[in-house]
């Protein structure tokens, strides 16, 4: 299971730290947060106590209406349990009852000064990114036309010079050699290059090339959606290739179903062409217009007239 430690969480929303416990090891695992107003009520019933902690003005004025021995007997209970940290928003005053509590079990102590909605909406977003399940595969990713295309094949099939044809006819390169494919939600992925290789590509013959430089800020992307798969094959004559495009073809990654064409490689063919006509076809189908059914439909209806 993905996980980032409250250090990283700190340093990435600047969070001002209240409580800094000497040996805490605990990390964030889940994008889930939680508002702990019942905890301090005394119901600990399903306690989600593994997630971020967020109390806002609600929780703080319900805090602040309790008496110190019952504040302590309630902040004792609450960091007792191995929590990775709670955050106060809105910059809001804390009452020593709690820093005790948290210098007391261990915990980290936050504050922020973002309002309570916005900054759980930007903490869940930021969590479900870092801990999205996470592969990496060898291929190359560009941006055609907005369309997000992952571009598969044996090792010297062709696969970085389709890359960067495509780059030369204007569209932009994401990742080249290595694609990290994060699971975004049930239905999408994100793919984008090793830091350590970003915006770079390796051509045969030529070597390594900095794309950024030679073709300029446009002609690359750091992240993108990946839309399709073109799975890329010597040509073999003893295989059934579609020519109509009414079989829908699948690939699954980190199971997400993704559509893929497989096209096969042989000399006078214009992959970069072929690539950019497949990603308007795939926008053509998504806004429901199919060429191949519609052609179908036709022939069916001049066979039976």
């Amino acid at each position: 299971m993905n996980s980032i430690s409250v250090e990283e969480l700190i340093k990435d929303f600047k969070l001002e730290i209240v409580v800094s416990p000497k040996d805490n090891k605990i990390d964030i695992s889940t994008s889930d947060v939680n508002r702990p107003g019942l905890q301090f009520s005394g119901f600990y019933q399903h306690f989600a106590y593994e997630r971020v902690q967020i109390i806002g003005r609600v929780e703080t004025a319900f805090i602040d209406q309790m008496e110190d021995d019952l504040l302590t007997e309630r902040a004792d209970k609450f960091f007792d349990y191995p929590i990775p940290c709670l955050i106060v928003t809105r910059s809001l005053d804390i009452r020593n009852n709690l820093i005790k509590a948290a210098e007391k079990y261990n915990r980290y102590l936050l504050k922020t000064k973002e309002p309570t909605t916005k900054f759980i909406s930007k903490l869940i977003n930021y969590l479900e990114e870092k801990l999205a399940p996470q592969i990496t595969i060898h291929g190359d990713l560009v941006d055609v036309y907005g369309i997000g295309v992952l571009i598969l094949g044996e090792s010297g099939i062709g696969k970085s010079e389709t890359a960067l044809e495509l780059i030369k006819r204007g569209h932009r390169l994401v990742a080249d050699d290595a694609v990290e494919i994060k699971k975004i939600s049930d239905y999408k992925l994100q793919g984008s290059s090793p830091e350590i290789i970003r915006h770079y590509i390796e051509i045969r013959g030529i070597g390594i090339l900095d794309i950024k430089t030679l073709y300029g800020v446009g002609s690359v992307k750091n992240s993108m959606s990946i839309d399709f798969v073109v799975q890329l094959e010597e040509w073999n004559e003893d295989k059934y290739y579609d020519r109509l495009g009414l079989e829908e073809e699948y690939t699954k990654f980190l199971d997400v179903r993704l559509p893929k064409l497989t096209i096969p490689v042989r000399p006078g063919r214009n992959l970069a062409i072929l690539l950019e006509v497949a990603a308007m076809n795939h926008r053509q189908k998504k806004m429901g217009y199919n060429a191949a059914h519609e052609l179908n439909k036709k022939l069916l209806k001049q066979i039976s007239t």
